[in-house]
């Protein structure tokens, strides 16, 4: 019998993969934490370890490093998890040694042990990085037979198949059943951490916050529920910036917490909000006369998987929106010819554009120029200088907020 170590701070996202595991024939330990995880790989001596990247003590690097130091590990497959957003923290796992990198977003349980028998089989050798595997909703149709229009019909699931179905399912209805009281504990820590005076109770609420908004990535992803997984995701990588470094911590980027917990209550609500097969990725267009400015604003919507176009000249962006439907528009406000304002009042006019989310991202942070924002058609406000990952969340809020709205 094969065995599998799981280093998880999560204990409801590690009790769910030593199930599945267990079921599967292998027989599984957990560790809760980094030192925990280290403690066992002499004593449990694992055939493979999943990692997550995101540990309390030490991180998943560190113990991946440790792994590999030891000349008997020196193979040993690991599989680790980590955030989407982290690129820096996935190149890190890749170079310590890791056998696959997955998002922790976009895997089910099935997926995971998919990837595990195949790394079991390497023997522990590096999977090319990839991403994870498409979710079901994602995955290509079947072919069509030959000199026919009519599309093969799919093969009757198997026994194992109808399982993981009946498995995917009770965790997906579990997890629906648990969001009122998530989402209750969010607002809690959330106004803490907007109230509080004390820097030392402020990082350890945001920690706190961080851990439930981790815990709401893991557990969406294994159930299967792409919007809340994606923009939880997003959301714990500001939060965790947020606590580490506490001079981040300004009147905006609180905002945009408050912006994204409110959203993710309104994913909540909808539960498990189907992916529409075929739809036109998000686009976006930046206005902006500074050229490192709009290098930052492209840079940060990259990092949320926002295709994005670029200029500087409001006239012209005012004739490609004239042209082109955009799921959301970001503005400086002081610019040649037309400033902010004025081309986001001429935009309303627009038939394509009378509901696309506006936000305004500007060194102008003052009150007129906040109330100047609202009045001429804007969504919201970020001051510069900004956080890469800020942007991206309050991006994401539009985009996704906007089509789901829409029904796209």
């Amino acid at each position: 019998m094969k065995k599998i170590l799981i280093v998880e701070d999560d204990q409801l996202v590690a009790n769910i993969y030593r199930n599945k595991f267990s079921v599967e024939g292998y027989q599984v330990e957990i560790a809760l934490d980094g030192q925990a995880g280290l403690a066992l790989m002499s004593t449990f001596k694992p055939d493979a370890v999943i990692l997550d990247l995101m540990l309390p003590k030490i991180t998943g690097v560190e113990v991946m490093k440790r792994i590999r130091a030891e000349p008997a590990f020196e193979k040993l497959p690991v599989i680790v998890f980590s955030n989407t957003y982290l690129t820096n923290l996935v190149q890190e796992a890749w170079k310590a040694g890791a056998t696959k990198c997955l998002s922790k977003a976009n895997c089910t349980p099935k997926q995971v042990l998919e990837v595990l028998r195949s790394a079991l089989s390497r023997n522990g050798e590096p999977v090319a990085p990839s991403a994870a595997p498409p979710a079901p909703s994602e995955a290509a149709p079947a072919p069509a037979s030959a000199g026919s229009d009519q599309a093969v019909p799919p093969p009757k699931p198997s026994l194992p198949e109808t399982a993981d179905a009946e498995f995917q399912a009770g965790l997906r209805d579990s997890f629906l059943g648990s969001l009122p009281a998530t989402l209750a504990a969010l607002r809690v820590l959330l106004q803490a951490v907007v109230k509080s005076n004390d820097e030392a109770a402020r990082s350890k609420q945001l920690q706190e916050l961080y851990r439930r908004v981790h815990a709401v990535t893991g557990n969406a992803g294994m159930a299967g529920l792409s919007h809340i997984a994606q923009m939880a995701d997003a959301l714990e990588v500001l939060l965790k910036k947020l606590y580490e470094k506490p001079r981040t911590i300004s009147a905006s980027t609180l905002r945009t917490v408050a912006l994204a917990v409110d959203f993710l209550g309104f994913l909540f609500d909808r539960g498990a909000i189907p992916s529409p097969n075929g739809r036109q990725p998000p686009s976006v267009l930046v206005v902006d006369d500074e050229a490192i400015s709009r290098r930052a604003v492209t840079y940060a919507l990259d990092k949320a998987r926002l295709k994005s176009t670029s200029v500087e000249d409001p006239a012209v962006a005012l004739e490609l929106l004239s042209e082109t439907k955009f799921d959301l528009v970001i503005l400086d406000v002081d610019m040649p010819g037309m400033n902010g304002f004025e081309l986001c009042t001429k935009l309303r006019a627009l038939p394509e554009h009378r509901k696309t989310p506006v936000v305004f991202v500007t060194g102008l942070s003052d009150f007129d120029n906040r109330a100047n924002s609202t009045m001429s058609g804007g969504n919201d406000f970020i001051a510069k200088p900004f956080l890469f990952i800020e942007l991206a969340v309050k991006a994401l809020v539009y985009v996704l907020r906007s089509r789901l709205q829409a029904g796209k």
